[in-house]
Parts: C-alpha cells; structure tokens; sequence
C-alpha cells in the first residue's frame, strides 16, 4: 500500500504444501511468485520481466517492439521456462545486433528485443492481448488453467481458437503434459510440445526459432513446400530479393513471415509496411 509501484516477487522451494499455503492467502500485494532453487538464470529473468512490463506501452505500443505471450500458470513451470526464453531472446538480439551498420543501430536491435509479457489465467492474457494484441511475434500456453475464477482443463484451447479467429497467422505453441492436447492443437493449426519430454528447453527453444521470426528466413515454394532458398542476414536478403520466385516472396510475404522476420530484428518500420 505504501509503494504501489515497486514491483515486489517472493522466492521459494516449491512443494504441494506450498501451493496449498498459496491458494489459501491473499497474494495480492506480489507481483509474482517463483520457484527458487538457487538458479541466479531465474533472477536476470525476474528483472527482465519486470522491466519488459514496465517499458511495454513505451515500447510496444509507440515504438512497434514486438511481445511474446506466455500463459502458464504452473509457479514451476515457468519459474523453468522464462530463464531459458530469457536467454535465447538475448542471444538472437546480440547475434542480430552484429548485422548493424554503427554502434548506435547495435544498441537499438539490442533494446528492440521482443518482449515476453506472463499471465497466469484467462482474464489475464485476454487483457494483455487486448492491449498489445497488434504487435504479437507469438504465443506460448498451457492448456489447463483458471477462467471465470475456475480451473478450466482446455482454457489454453480456447484462448488459442480465439487468437486464431483474430489473426490467421500467429505462431501459437501450445505446451501440455496430457498428449492427447495434441489433437486439439491440429485443429487450429498450432506447435504442440510434450510438457514430459525430458528436453522441453530445447524443444521450446526450437520451436520459438522456428515459428517466431528468429534464425535463418527459409524461403519455401508455396505448392511443393520445398525450400527455394535461405536467407541469413538482412546482407542475404538484399542480395537475393531478385531471385526469389514471385509466388513464393508474395506467399511468404502475406502470411506475415517477411514482417515477422524483420520485427524480431527490430526493424520496425520496414516489418510494418510488409505486414
């Protein structure tokens, strides 16, 4: 109550009798609860977190920065998932930031990293997507958490047909430890990651590069599927723009790929035209 503005999370070991503790107090004065097991990737990632929510209507909203949105209500589970996003976000924006020209561009790819924006029920990434929805590089969810204040076993689904309704073509990964989620996840077109796999970091990892505008533009001709070329850097697109087949640059180019690529290099204006 007195300093409604400093952001304020509370560590602990997580067990069921902690989350029983958790479901019985009132929370509402921490920001966010962690699970702490001495990991220091876990405080870079609470401070980035922090400060992406501080900076988002600056930076989302007035500057074109991109947001990805995690829904996850699991303390554990994204106490282990944000370090790991965290750090695959700024290992692509320092490898982006060599393709600058000056000191002064390296700074601003470093800065214009996407966001990563965490809810924790229904309500919570509606409301997050109905402020920032126009500039979402993609989403991760679960499947099961609360909407309307109770526990929904295909919340996750539901949020996901909703997004989808809104925008064809947003990368949704969805990450659920039932498999038989996977079907669902068909239906609208989306990434499923097994929850249980014992390398979920990287399963997640890749399928953020992938899906999300990150590594390589691999350009693929739209009635075979078949990779035309790859493009590397901002250089390689330059270079090859010309020897792109038309159909393929057009099909690329409107369902958001090019844009999406060039937002996670924070090449904002020129992604806003090609979207």
């Amino acid at each position: 109550k007195q300093y409604p503005h400093i952001p304020i999370v509370a560590l602990t070991p997580f067990s069921k009798e902690v989350s029983r503790r958790l479901a019985q107090e009132d929370v509402s004065g921490i920001d966010y609860v962690f699970s702490w097991l001495g990991n220091v990737d876990l405080l870079l990632a609470i401070i980035k977190l922090l400060e992406d929510k501080m900076n988002a209507d600056n930076d989302v909203l007035d500057v074109g920065v991109q947001m990805i949105l995690l829904v996850e209500d699991s303390v554990r589970f994204y106490s282990s998932v944000l370090p790991h996003v965290y750090k695959f976000l700024l290992t692509q924006s320092k490898e982006f930031s060599t393709e600058a020209l000056n000191e002064h561009e390296q700074m601003l790819r470093m800065r214009g990293r996407p966001k990563v924006m965490l809810a924790r029920d229904y309500e919570e990434a509606m409301a997050i997507y109905a402020k920032y929805g126009s500039n979402m590089l993609g989403v991760i969810s679960d499947v099961s958490f609360k909407k309307d204040g109770e526990k929904d076993n295909l919340a996750g689904i539901k949020l996901a047909k909703f997004f989808r309704e809104k925008d064809p073509y947003l990368p949704i990964i969805v990450e659920s430890s039932e498999a038989e989620n996977a079907q669902h996840v068909q239906d609208f077109d989306g990434i499923f990651i097994d929850k249980n796999s014992k390398k979920l970091p990287v399963d997640l990892g890749k399928a953020i590069m992938k899906n999300f505008g990150f590594g390589d533009f691999v350009m693929n001709d739209p009635n075979t599927g078949e990779e035309i070329i790859r493009i590397k850097s901002l250089k390689d697109m330059q270079d090859h723009i010309f020897d792109i087949p038309t159909d393929a640059l057009y099909y690329h180019a409107s369902s958001n790929d090019i844009s999406r690529w060039l937002y996670s290099r924070a090449m904002f204006p020129i992604a806003e035209v090609v979207k």
